[in-house]
């Protein structure tokens, strides 16, 4: 299975808790004004990558707690993304996306499309919305602007609602 990359970063302590292996997919419909990674949204960028490779890659430092997906937009990618998703949480590893989706529009898209269902099923927490440069700060832990939310997926699926949480 490939999966289309903008990059990979690994030893990563601003991308979720603890020292993190970061998968940036490459594509990005959302173009939201002051994105930190522009660079992302076309599609016709990056570069394929084999996603067995990038497992044992992060398999391969014992000092990584997580893994965070980001991008672009991962959910642009489902299908490679729920794939890697699935080898990783089996392995132990901690699961976290950031999304321009909100939560509501992702639970949505699960009706239409199963690998969306399948890659939200295994996260343990997401960082939803667009980003909105009129709602920038600095002081928000891992997110970027006032609107977005960092989401307990797993509860938020238990209870049909989003429970938002501190990380």
């Amino acid at each position: 299975m490939k999966i289309k990359l903008a990059g990979l970063v690994a030893d990563s302590i601003v991308d979720g808790p603890g020292f993190r292996f970061t998968v940036f997919t490459q594509g990005c419909p959302h173009h939201c004004k002051g994105c930190h990674n522009p660079q992302t949204h076309d599609f016709e960028g990056g570069r394929y990558a084999d996603c067995d490779k990038i497992i044992e890659k992060i398999k391969q430092n014992k000092l990584t707690a997580g893994v965070t997906f980001s991008g672009g937009e991962p959910f642009c990618q489902p299908e490679p993304c729920a794939y890697l998703a699935k080898h990783l949480k089996e392995a132990g590893y901690h699961l976290m996306c950031f999304t321009g989706y909100t939560f509501e529009q992702l639970m949505e898209m699960c009706n239409k499309n199963n690998y969306v269902k399948d890659f939200l099923l295994l996260l343990d927490i997401i960082i939803d919305g667009k980003f909105i440069l009129e709602q920038r700060s600095l002081e928000l832990k891992y997110k970027g602007s006032r609107n977005q939310r960092t989401i307990d997926v797993q509860k938020s699926l238990r209870q049909g609602r989003v429970i938002e949480i501190e990380i």
